[in-house]
């Protein structure tokens, strides 16, 4: 009995030991991972930020429009495939070039001096989107206005490009990186005074002493026709060596920088990379950084079809505002109009949707707020969450993610969820998500809709 209970006491200490070996290597890992995690991916070198020797902005009028996702109706808009497209994104495509057509008509009616245009110009690549949309923005170039455009992850070498014929889809052509840049020739790439030799990335100088610079923050290279195209973006270590020099050679010619690209720079609410890292640059946690040490104060960005501006106060290396701009096809439609006076910016949002009947309005707000339903729901159920738990926090999400996308969390119906009416399963599965209804509702300053700030210092 005694050699019985000592190799039971035995095996029962080995399991123990075991198992607190397993515990400490997983504990090493996640210690280990996290740590790797906040280094960066690649190798930069910081720019001697001054204060005292900021580039002045001049005085100047722009306008700015992202995710225009732009559809031909010619492509079809019925059918099976059709309507599963529609359903799983928050996108009115039918009225895209009604939209779009709006949009130019509010710009021209303005003191407007050029446009920038954030990525995403097409609804997936296809060669006839993209040449109606350099055709509508013609009417722009023609009024004497200049238009920068820069690809977003939609735009290039995308398998996505599809027309709908029954209940299903078959390829159309799409355009390669080259196409882009001679499709929009008139756009930005035609008088470009820089190029990126590996890239679509380029810079122009609308007007003495200011420089735009243009990055193809996407990753359309390697994208695959057997895949849906890559959404997340960064620069890779050519771009970021191009970037440096230009950004060097901006300060020695004292000129003042506005940067357009696609993916973010700084987090929009708390938690983004978390959740959504590929509407992040990869190495967006150093790439503002890298970008503020220069002199960069200002970035337009877009990608997540909201309209939100958060800064990022680097300090002794600078500050950046990323000024991100809603999808023109995303209800409520958004777009900005932007004035620099004496070093000072000021934005104003102009709301298309606005522009519709109530009731178009009231049914496509539904829209988009049941595609966002739709995602939560069905991400909460794959946790097998409870049918009722899981329809009750997906409308919360749906609600919060809407307020996000107006830009006006603050003036937003207080979203609050009763965990009470939740089960044991749902209450756990909520607590690893409740960051996200609180970063989504939590206003970073400064304000999104519209606001001034300077641009001396950070505000």
């Amino acid at each position: 009995m005694e050699k019985t209970s000592t190799k039971t006491h035995t095996l029962r200490n080995a399991i123990l030991i075991f198992i607190g070996v397993l515990i400490a290597v997983f504990v090493v890992y996640k210690l280990v991972s996290g740590y790797i995690e906040t280094l960066p991916k690649f190798s930069y070198t910081y720019g001697n930020f001054s204060a005292d020797k900021l580039a002045v902005y001049p005085d100047t009028s722009f306008a700015v429009l992202s995710d225009i996702h732009y559809y031909d109706t010619a492509l079809g808009t019925s059918g099976a495939a059709f309507e599963q497209t529609m359903n799983s994104d928050r996108k009115l495509l039918k009225q895209s070039a009604e939209l779009l057509d709006r949009a130019i008509d509010g710009i021209l009616a303005s003191e407007t001096r050029f446009v920038l245009i954030s990525g995403d110009l097409t609804k997936d690549g296809e060669r006839t989107n993209h040449e109606a949309v350099a055709q509508a923005l013609e009417r722009l170039v023609g009024a004497g206005i200049k238009v920068y455009v820069v690809p977003g992850n939609h735009d290039v070498n995308n398998p996505g490009a599809v027309r709908y014929v029954g209940d299903g889809s078959e390829p159309v052509e799409d355009i390669t990186a080259d196409d882009f840049a001679a499709i929009y020739k008139n756009c930005g790439f035609g008088e470009a005074v820089m190029r990126d030799p590996n890239s679509l990335s380029y810079v122009a100088e609308p007007q003495d002493g200011l420089w735009i610079l243009a990055l193809d923050t996407c990753e359309s290279e390697h994208n695959t026709p057997d895949k849906e195209e890559i959404v997340a973006g960064e620069l890779d270590q050519s771009q970021i060596d191009w970037v440096q020099s230009v950004l060097t050679q901006a300060q020695e010619q004292d000129k003042a920088v506005i940067l357009l690209e696609h993916h973010g720079v700084v987090e929009h609410w708390q938690g983004q990379g978390k959740l959504h890292p590929d509407y992040l640059l990869s190495d967006y946690k150093y790439d503002g950084k890298f970008y503020s040490s220069y002199g960069v104060r200002l970035a337009f960005t877009g990608h997540y079809h909201a309209q939100d501006i958060a800064l990022e106060d680097n300090g002794g290396d600078g500050f950046i505002y990323d000024v991100e701009t809603g999808s023109l096809i995303t209800p409520p439609c958004s777009m900005r109009f932007c004035k620099i006076s004496d070093n000072s910016m000021t934005l104003s949002s102009s709301y298309l949707i606005k522009n519709y009947d109530e009731a178009f309005v009231a049914q496509s707000l539904a829209f988009v707020k049941k595609t966002i339903y739709n995602e939560a729901y069905e991400t909460l159920r794959g946790y097998y969450v409870s049918e009722k738990d899981a329809d009750y926090i997906a409308n919360i999400v749906a609600s919060a993610y809407v307020a996000h996308y107006d830009g006006n969390e603050s003036e937003a119906e207080p979203i609050e969820i009763d965990t009470s009416k939740l089960n044991l399963w749902g209450k756990l599965i909520y607590s690893q998500y409740a960051y996200v209804i609180k970063g989504l509702m939590q206003d970073l300053p400064p304000a999104d809709s519209d606001c001034s700030f300077s641009l001396a210092a950070a505000s």
